[in-house]
C-alpha cells in the first residue's frame, strides 16, 4: 500500500517543530493525523481521494485540521470507540463513526489494520498499511529519542506493553507522529523498551536510597541537564512511580514514594 506523508509545522514539544501527516493508499486514501493545514497537505489530498480521516490520538499536535479536510473532501470522520467526548473536546466535532482495536478500513482491494496502542495518550491507535506493511505508530516510537509517557493521563505499563506488541508483529517500517521513518522497527523498539527500564531501575534506586517527594525521585533519576523538559521529566517519573506501584514495588500515594524493600 502506498504512504505519503508531510511534516506538518505546528505547535508541539517534539523535537523539529512538525508532525507528520499520512495517506495510505490512493484510490480511495486515509488522512491519518492532519494537524494543520499547509499547502503541502492541501496538494497530497488533492491528488487522492480521501475517503476517511482518522487520527492515532487526540492531543492537540495531531487533530488541528480534522474537520478542515473533512469538510473539503467529504471523508467520513471515525473516532475512537468509547472516547467521542475526548474527540469533540480535541477536534471541535463528533466523529461520524467509532473504531475498534482489531477493525478494518477498506480501500478496494486493500484494508488498513487499527491496532490498540494506549500509553502515551490513552486513546492511542495504530495503523497497519496493507497485510503486514508499514505501521503509522503516532507517538508510540521515534527514530531518535524517546517518547513522553506522562502522569496523569501517560500510562507506562500500557506503553511497555505497546512496545512489545509493536515488536512482535515486526512491521517492515514504523512511520511516526514526530521524525523520519523507522527502517529498523525491532531495534529502535527494544531501544525504547530499554530506555524506559533503566529509567524505571534508576527511578527505584532513587527511592531505596531515601528519596521520597517527586522532585527528590526526579533529580536522583536523571542525570542530564533538564532544562526546558524538566516538567516533561516530572511527568515521566509520576508514571514510573505510578507502575512501580502498581507492581507493589513501591508505595506511592501521588505525594511521596517509600520503598517496598
Amino acid at each position: 500500500m502506498n504512504v505519503a506523508s508531510v511534516a506538518v509545522p505546528v505547535r508541539t514539544r517534539a523535537p523539529g517543530g512538525t508532525t507528520n501527516a499520512y495517506l495510505l493508499g490512493e484510490e480511495p486514501s486515509v488522512l491519518v493525523d492532519p494537524a494543520a493545514r499547509t499547502d503541502e497537505l492541501d496538494r497530497l489530498v488533492a491528488e487522492r481521494s480521501v475517503e476517511h480521516v482518522v487520527v492515532t490520538h487526540t492531543h492537540p499536535d495531531h487533530v488541528g485540521a480534522v474537520d478542515a479536510y473533512a469538510a473539503e473532501t467529504g471523508a467520513t470522520v471515525w473516532g475512537r470507540y468509547g472516547r467521542s467526548e475526548r474527540f469533540r473536546e480535541a477536534t471541535g466535532r463528533d466523529p461520524d463513526r467509532e473504531l475498534l482495536p482489531g477493525a478494518t478500513i477498506d480501500l478496494g482491494d486493500e484494508r488498513v489494520r487499527v491496532l490498540e496502542t494506549p500509553g502515551h495518550a490513552p486513546d492511542h491507535l495504530a495503523f497497519e498499511a496493507g497485510s503486514d506493511g508499514p505501521i503509522v505508530c503516532g507517538d508510540c516510537a521515534v527514530a531518535e529519542g524517546s517518547v513522553v509517557v506522562g502522569a496523569p493521563e501517560g500510562d507506562m505499563r500500557a506503553y511497555l506493553t505497546t512496545l512489545r506488541r509493536l515488536r512482535a508483529i515486526d512491521p517492515p517500517a514504523l512511520h511516526p507522529g514526530h521524525g523520519p521513518t523507522i527502517e529498523t522497527p525491532r531495534a529502535v523498539l527494544e531501544r525504547l523498551i530499554a530506555h524506559r527500564l533503566r529509567r524505571e531501575r534508576r527511578v527505584l534506586e532513587a527511592v531505596d536510597d531515601g528519596a521520597g517527594s517527586l522532585a527528590a525521585i526526579l533529580e536522583g533519576a536523571y542525570e542530564k541537564d533538564l532544562e526546558g523538559v524538566r516538567d516533561l521529566a516530572r511527568a515521566t517519573v509520576g508514571a514510573h512511580l505510578e507502575k512501580l506501584a502498581v507492581e507493589g514495588r513501591l508505595e506511592w500515594d501521588g505525594e511521596r514514594a517509600t520503598s517496598s524493600r
